[in-house]
């Protein structure tokens, strides 16, 4: 059984010329995953684009508004950090549809992946550092609001602590957010999350492991068992990564994806694999660490899948659907 793997790079957006956001690592990424044999082309699937009733279960409306109609102040742009355009909106529109279909089929098959997303510094009512809209937030909240899960998990090991998505998780007890990150990077006010482990600067690849396993380990003990887990894999706790500060090899991030993977299906629940964050000064090295992550994540295909069938009917709904109920739900975070 393959890796479900949804994509949107195909959605290009303008940038200014030098523009250090990394947007070709999406199609070298999809590229690369062909060439390695990770996937076949019928294993990549387009997602539809997220509504803003989708939208609305983790962004107020009046931030939607504005991205919407494109009413962004130039503040609001510059901390987003990407010139808003029609082409933006839909690109990030499409990359949280690509993470809502990566749940469904998670929820149907045990184990799915977005080729992106991670966008964890969107919050209710802002864009932050790259992200528009909070991927994880949305189909999160979706998800527990339409009943189709009960508890779900949000493991973040970006180099950047997940502080829209700690925001979105605040008013939710059904949410757990927890964060691995560099305590001196970026976003330099933190929102605090349900479980935050800062890592001091040139964290390596055995002090990060043990830290790893001790969150993971006070995560469940304080949540219990998970219905649904999104995993952001970041590929900027390497040590070359330009913006990283922590001392991982391409080796240890693998024994980071290994330990979750192998944490997740302990505990039985379903995982979404999105990407998160990537800035090396050579792009093949951040599409070489998110390729890896993702070979990983298809040889863990058939244990998932194995008991995925005892997944409940609902869990087993159809998320491109749209949503039941008021889309309503983030306005009482922001």
């Amino acid at each position: 059984m393959a890796l479900t793997l949804y994509y949107h790079d195909v959605f290009t957006f303008p940038l200014p010329r030098g523009h250090r956001f990394p947007a070709a690592k999406y199609r070298l990424l999809r590229a690369a995953l062909l060439d390695r044999g990770i996937a076949r082309p019928e294993d990549l699937h387009l997602p539809p684009a997220a509504t803003y009733a989708q939208l609305a279960y983790a962004h107020t409306p009046a931030y939607l508004d504005k991205v919407f109609h494109g009413r962004l102040s130039p503040a609001e742009v510059r901390r987003i950090g990407l010139p808003w355009s029609p082409a933006l909106l839909e690109r990030t529109r499409r990359s949280v549809g690509s993470t809502l279909m990566a749940a469904q089929a998670a929820l149907a098959q045990g184990l799915a992946a977005n080729l992106g997303g991670g966008t964890h510094h969107a919050g209710p009512d802002w864009g932050a550092g790259y992200c528009v809209f909070n991927d994880v937030g949305v189909a999160a909240r979706l998800l527990l609001a339409q009943g189709r899960v009960r508890r779900v998990m949000v493991i973040d090991t970006d180099v950047h602590q997940g502080d829209g998505t700690a925001a979105i998780a605040a008013s939710e007890p059904r949410l757990f957010a927890f964060s691995i990150h560099a305590q001196r990077n970026f976003p330099f006010r933190k929102v605090p999350g349900d479980l935050d482990l800062g890592l001091p600067d040139g964290t390596d690849d055995a002090a990060y492991q043990a830290a790893l396993a001790r969150g993971l380990r006070i995560a469940y003990a304080r949540f219990g068992p998970p219905d649904l887990v999104f995993y952001i894999a970041g590929a900027d706790p390497w040590q070359g990564d330009r913006l990283g500060r922590l001392g991982l090899t391409k080796a240890g991030l693998e024994a980071r994806d290994r330990l979750v993977l192998n944490t997740v299906y302990a505990w039985g629940a379903p995982l979404v694999v999105v990407l998160g964050g990537g800035y090396a000064p050579d792009l093949r090295d951040t599409v070489d660490i998110h390729a890896r992550t993702l070979a990983l994540a298809a040889a863990w295909v058939p244990r998932f899948a194995a008991w995925a069938t005892l997944q409940t009917p609902t869990a087993r709904g159809t998320l491109g659907e749209e949503p039941h109920g008021p889309a309503s739900a983030a306005g009482r975070e922001g």
